[in-house]
């Protein structure tokens, strides 16, 4: 009996890892980023690059995100209406941002953070701008689709759908953003639905060898 019993736990097994996800992932000779896509090759605010995962054995993460000894975690939801990204869905909007001006894959960190390590592609927006009514204003203009009206209101109905992302997990610069900055996007009124997170972060993808660009990726 119980040699009857592991022959039937052999076949299932067998069986599991020959179904076709499985074979394509374990016949490809490269680190994937979704079965069977080794690459996305991408053309967004002005710089042509590829997105893939580093294939080099050796790699690894960068030294900007090998220390757990940093931030609080954040939520997994920053509020009703606003998606929670993952990798997958963050690169779907990359790749629909290329011809839809009414996406906008936005980096939420210090211009210095930007500098070193960052999402090529990606436009930078410092959360401390929305510290102060005037520059957050400023930013939803410029980079939002927002419209001032000459009452003082805001025009949101051309509002872009804005893909977030700062450090990681831990990190509190895009909830800064979003939600707790004096001047926050959600208490100017910016639509909830219209707000992406990629909670991950730079921590996320660095930790997936994902294409980074910035002083510290040389």
């Amino acid at each position: 009996m119980k040699l009857l019993k592991k022959l039937v736990l052999t076949a299932a097994i067998t069986t599991l890892y020959s179904t076709s996800s499985f074979a394509s992932e374990g016949n490809d000779n490269f680190v994937a980023i979704s079965p069977g896509v080794k690459s996305v090759d991408i053309t967004l605010n002005g710089e042509s690059f590829t997105i893939m995962r580093n294939q080099s054995k050796d790699s690894k993460i960068s030294s900007l995100y090998d220390t757990t000894f940093r931030g609080t975690p954040q939520p997994i939801s920053l509020g009703a209406g606003i998606e929670t990204l993952g990798e997958i869905e963050f690169i779907e909007y990359m790749k629909k941002a290329q011809n839809d001006k009414s996406i906008a894959i936005i980096d939420s960190r210090k211009p210095g953070w930007f500098a070193k390590l960052r999402i090529p592609g990606a436009v930078n927006v410092p959360f401390t701008n929305f510290n102060e009514k005037d520059t957050a204003i400023e930013m939803m203009e410029d980079e939002m689709g927002v419209v001032e009206k000459e009452d003082g209101t805001l025009d949101f109905s051309n509002a872009k759908t804005l893909v977030l992302y700062c450090n990681g997990y831990w990190c509190g610069q895009t909830p800064g953003m979003v939600k707790n900055a004096e001047y926050a996007l959600l208490k100017m009124g910016y639509p909830a639905e219209k707000i992406k997170y990629y909670r991950g972060g730079m921590q996320a993808w660095t930790s997936l060898g994902f294409t980074v660009i910035g002083e510290a990726s040389k």
